[in-house]
């Protein structure tokens, strides 16, 4: 299993760095060809969320992305430790790409914390735009949306940052030929 590191400084210029980053590696791991556009628009809203996070809480602090390729000998899914456990959304396969977005910023003081849901208030009443949210949008939207695009999810907020842990199947191996043998 390999595992690519990756920090980025909490600056919206390098989201789209960690997207092709993300694709590109997603790509030499074998993910399908579909998946490779759902991966790339995942890991833009973790990393977005994250960047407007730190704007917020600690600016100069880096965020952390981790590009795992799952198709060595141990794959995520076969860890027994709790903080590897994640909601399964879509599905499972025993061998996965997985990506971690980390930050550092506390989540009691975001709308992303343990207590609210993901899809509570997605919409806000008036012209105010929260911290972190698109016009009209909170900024739990983005985890709505890696909610439905990666097949596992799991998110973890805590006071010293929150963890988004995203994973997609590798592909199939194409099935042989029975007329070739």
């Amino acid at each position: 299993m390999a595992t690519i590191t990756l920090t980025i400084s909490a600056l919206p210029a390098h989201v789209r760095t960690a997207r092709l980053m993300a694709a590109t590696v997603a790509r030499r791991a074998g993910i399908a060809a579909s998946a490779i556009d759902e991966i790339r628009l995942a890991v833009g809203e973790a990393c977005s969320r994250a960047v407007a996070a730190h704007k917020l809480h600690c600016p100069t602090q880096p965020i952390l992305l981790q590009l795992i390729d799952g198709s060595g000998s141990e794959a995520p899914d076969s860890r027994t430790d709790a903080a590897s456990r994640v909601l399964r959304v879509n599905g499972s396969a025993a061998q996965r790409f997985e990506v971690v977005v980390s930050d550092r910023a506390p989540a009691k003081d975001t709308e992303e914390s343990a207590g609210a849901s993901m899809l509570d208030g997605l919409f806000l009443d008036g012209d105010d735009t929260p911290p972190g949210g698109i016009s009209g949008f909170s900024p739990g939207l983005g985890l709505a949306v890696i909610t439905g695009l990666a097949d596992e999810v799991k998110i973890d907020p805590s006071d010293q940052g929150t963890v988004v842990r995203m994973s997609w199947p590798l592909a199939a191996e194409p099935p042989s030929d029975p007329r070739s043998n």
